[in-house]
């Protein structure tokens, strides 16, 4: 059976759930990290030498960290087209859009915008800081949401891994208190995506342990 180490509370763990559900693989995850503790210890650390979440071993395979990496396990061994397509030339645009979210839109909200949102108390919250995300991540959510105007899906006409990575995302980036762009396609998709089982289990998870007042 698939093991998963990590709190369901990270984002990272979020995007792996989310991707397990929609495979519909069975699967243990263990509680590890930021309340729970636990990715610090000599045991995890053999497993993951950067004591970061999440963490998998499937079957007898040596332990997998690193989100992009585990999805892309994930989808080659249990996943089919279109969701992770065979002909290599289809699968790298997929590919393509997965990391373009990971490097522009989880890098670009995480820490600028959610973690001064909501792991920073309210004192301590640097609004400038906050615009200024913003002002980055909007420019990646238009070029999105121009995408999203043509067909449903990031990548096309159907859901995809890309999906995965940007899409677990835009729960929390909907639900902070924030000044956000008109972005009606995106707003769509969104809304899409809340009607998907696995995404209502893994993604829509609520984050008020790791809200600091």
């Amino acid at each position: 059976m698939l093991q998963i180490w990590g709190r369901k509370t990270s984002s990272n763990v979020q995007a792996v759930m989310w991707c397990v559900g929609e495979l519909r693989l069975d699967y243990q995850r263990y509680d590890i990290g930021h309340v729970y503790g636990g990715n610090h210890t000599p045991e995890f650390l053999a497993m993951n030498p950067n004591g970061t979440v999440p963490v998998i071993q499937d079957d007898e395979n040596a332990p997998l960290w690193e989100t992009g990496a585990i999805l892309r396990y994930l989808a080659t061994r249990y996943g089919t087209a279109p969701f992770w397509p065979q002909d290599l030339a289809d699968r790298t645009t997929v590919d393509m859009w997965a990391e373009w979210a990971k490097i522009n839109i989880s890098q670009n909200f995480t820490g600028p915008i959610f973690w001064q949102k909501v792991r920073t108390a309210a004192k301590d919250r640097d609004e400038a800081l906050i615009a200024k995300g913003m002002e980055k991540l909007t420019p990646f959510l238009q070029r999105a949401d121009q995408r999203l105007a043509r067909h449903p899906w990031l990548v096309g006409d159907d859901f995809t891994l890309a999906d995965i990575q940007f899409g677990h995302l835009l729960y929390r980036y909907y639900d902070i208190e924030l000044d956000r762009p008109v972005l009606p396609a995106l707003a769509a998709y969104y809304q899409r995506l809340t009607t998907r089982p696995a995404y209502q289990k893994h993604v829509m998870v609520s984050y008020e342990a790791l809200r600091v007042q």
